[in-house]
């Protein structure tokens, strides 16, 4: 019994031994698999057969109101190769080892020379070494040609790789594919990018701002529903539903007056060392948005689209509120523009505070009517005409400024808009000081859109429409949805108020404190305002003070065709709204004027005039179709066909002939091309290109002619 007993025990120990072993080599393997094989397994998972694919379906565009890119999605591939396909049929079936003598291995030499003039940061040398081990990898079917397995290439980058032996044959012989991804960019950079919106970058995740937001259900379309079924030893895509693509979006923006605006107001920024600006340029009649501009200051002392200021500021206005004070007493019948206040020497008390007028220290401006009040935006006088009339009934005010629509928000197409804080005593506590102070514009926040929609109305004979960013959803050639001029309130006020008001504004500019934002082309209607912000509890009595500065009208006087607010935040003083603000309304509205002016005056060309247009340097066959479709003669020097030309405008014809392009390595002329055409000759020649500006390129950083490595940076400074 004890023999046996022992024989048993041993039998235990072998099994308890054997099963050990078992589970160390179970876990020891699953570590493997989850650490150090855990990419292959991954990509043997995506080959199986699956049902139910997601394919993505192209998301739209986004386009100026003149049909230019503001956003759109951009390809960009991963290259692969995939070393099986490459065999002989024999070794396909016996997969034992790559076959020496194929393809591959007889022009590994030139086809690593060719990748490294594509990707210069990569010796021939790397590129030779990385390609053989893939032989060897797991992954030979799904191999990254690059050593950077997460290097993405650009369109034009993947054309010169399928240039190259090998490359240039089709998948299933040469092996060589590609993964898609789609990036959102935007042509014109950071211009009008907070009104445009932005994407994760994880795209599939969607947008986060702006219109790119707003509109996501029309851009992104539908994504289509794919399975992968085996058919003789291949994996085919069956569709089952074909993706939707998405619809362009139609912007009100003007690229054009985008940057005019832009650069005029960036210039006083950097002038005045302000915090941030904003502009806004509204159409008065269509409420469309030409032109919305918000820059802050960097950590670099440069300015940025950084927050969308224009629609979410919630801050006290200051005198451009003065204009709506006065015309609820004007509507009531209290006042007229000729009534009279004695502003004494620009200091006043009132329930137990001290109001003053700007020029207090200069001994104040004495008695002055209601239009001298706001041409020389008097404080005393606004408030000492509004107390005195509203003083027992503070709601009548309130209600008249509501009468107005100034309290209503104003439900834009894109998110993030502020709401008008204008509360009577119904809704808040109001002391003795809450009136006078709410009447030139504090003890109120209001946004510096709505401020603008303020005065458009007045603009546009006391309509007030709805600012519009978008005017239309596209597809295929076809408005999907389009999206009217909606009316806010029919009329703000009674036509006599209202022609009193424009004369006051228009005096405001020709006779006082606004006539930098003034033009002698044309006449211009408007309010300064100067206000002081709150810094909180701290209130406005603190050391660190700030201030906005504004400017808020509309040009031509006459028959106005657009309105503007700029409003800017600076530190401490001096701060004037028609020195700063103003000043830079002043440069928006000529150059805006000057822009319509020139289209206007190209559009009034005889009709019996043959115009010829400038030509630039491109493709000849490219520029042969575009004049064709005018309707405009070609003449050409020599056999062109294919090549890159330069064109000689004549009287009836243009003249093509060959354009002599840099041989070798050396920098391309490309001052006096448009952006898309320059692109593709410098990434043609392996260059890097930086943009900055709107138009034709005026100066490039490399002298045409020099010689460059490939991969060297170029920058292109772009202008009209």
């Amino acid at each position: 019994m004890a023999a046996n007993r022992k024989n048993i025990l041993t039998r235990y120990f072998f099994i308890l031994v054997m099963m050990a072993t078992i589970g160390v080599a179970v876990v020891v393997k699953a570590g493997i698999i989850m650490f150090l094989e855990r990419d292959y397994w991954r990509q043997v998972d995506q080959r199986r057969v699956k049902n139910n694919i997601v394919k993505p379906a192209a998301r739209g565009n986004i386009l100026s109101t003149d049909g230019k890119l503001m956003s759109s999605s951009i390809p960009e591939y991963k290259v692969y190769l995939d070393y099986i396909t490459g065999e002989t049929r024999e070794k396909k079936r016996q997969r034992a080892q790559f076959v020496r003598d194929s393809i591959l291995e007889a022009n590994l030499d030139s086809i690593c020379r060719g990748m490294h003039r594509i990707f210069p940061e990569y010796s021939v040398a790397t590129l030779k070494a990385h390609i053989k081990k893939g032989r060897n990898s797991a992954w030979k079917h799904h191999y990254n040609l690059l050593p950077n397995k997460s290097r993405r290439v650009s369109y034009i980058q993947y054309k010169e790789l399928k240039k190259l032996p090998l490359f240039n044959l089709s998948q299933n012989r040469g092996g060589f594919h590609r993964e898609v991804f789609n990036q959102r960019k935007r042509p014109f950079g950071s211009l009008a990018k907070q009104t445009i919106g932005s994407l994760y970058s994880d795209t599939a995740k969607g947008a986060y701002s702006g219109i790119e937001l707003a509109f996501d259900s029309l851009l992104k379309g539908r994504p289509g529903i794919v399975h992968k079924q085996k058919v003789k030893n291949r994996q085919l895509q069956i569709v089952d539903r074909a993706p939707v693509d998405g619809c362009d979006i139609v912007t009100t923006i003007d690229v054009s007056m985008q940057d005019i605006c832009e650069t005029a107001l960036v210039e006083k920024l950097h002038e005045i060392n302000a915090h941030y600006g904003v502009a806004v340029l509204m159409e008065v009649e269509t409420g469309e948005v030409k032109a919305l501009v918000n820059m802050d200051k960097g950590k670099d002392g440069n300015y940025y689209e950084m927050e969308n200021h224009a629609i979410s500021d919630m801050l006290e206005p200051g005198s451009t509120f003065k204009t709506a004070s006065i015309m609820v007493a004007l509507e009531d019948g209290f006042i007229d523009p000729h009534t009279q206040v004695d502003t004494g020497n620009g200091q006043m008390m009132m329930h137990g505070s001290r109001m003053k007028d700007h020029n207090w220290s200069h001994g104040g401006y004495g008695v002055i009517d209601v239009t001298r009040i706001l041409e020389v935006s008097s404080n005393i006088g606004v408030s000492y005409l509004i107390d005195k009339y509203y003083r027992d009934n503070p709601q009548r005010f309130v209600d008249g400024l509501k009468r107005m629509s100034l309290d209503q928000p104003l439900h834009l197409q894109i998110r993030g808009e502020g709401k008008p804080y204008i509360r009577g005593p119904k809704e808040r506590p109001f002391y003795g000081t809450t009136l006078p102070w709410m009447s030139i514009g504090y003890e109120t926040q209001v946004p510096p859109i709505n401020i603008l929609t303020f005065y458009n109305a007045i603009a546009n004979n006391g309509k007030m429409v709805r600012p519009k960013l978008v005017k239309a959803a596209v597809k295929d050639g076809h408005v999907i949805e389009e999206y009217p001029t909606e009316v806010i309130n029919p009329k703000i006020c009674s036509d006599r108020t209202l022609e009193q008001i424009r004369e006051i504004l228009r005096k405001v500019v020709s006779q006082g404190l606004a006539k930098p934002a003034g033009s002698k082309q044309f006449s211009v209607s408007g309010k300064t305002g100067t206000a002081q912000v709150s810094q909180g509890a701290s209130g406005y009595t603190n050391g660190r003070r700030e201030y906005l500065v504004s400017f808020c009208g509309y040009f031509p006087s006459e028959a106005p065709k657009y309105s503007l607010i700029v409003s800017i935040r600076k530190p401490g003083l001096p701060a004037s709204g028609g020195l700063m603000a103003g000043s830079v309304f002043g440069k928006i509205a000529e150059r805006v004027y000057a822009h319509n002016l020139r289209l206007r005056l190209e559009a009034a060309i005889d009709s019996t005039s043959v115009v010829i247009p400038d030509v630039k340097a491109g493709l000849v066959d490219q520029t042969r179709e575009v004049l064709s479709a005018l309707n405009i003669s070609t003449r050409q020097e020599g056999g062109i066909e294919g090549a890159w030309s330069t064109a000689q405008v004549g009287n009836d014809a243009v003249l093509l002939s060959a354009a002599s392009q840099p041989e070798g390595d050396q920098v391309p002329k490309v001052i006096g091309m448009g952006a898309r055409d320059a692109l593709y000759l410098l990434e043609s020649a392996g260059m890097k290109v930086q943009l900055s500006g709107v138009g034709r390129v005026k100066r490039q950083s490399l002298p045409p002619g020099t010689n460059h490595a490939r991969g060297r940076t170029i920058q292109l400074t772009l202008g009209n």
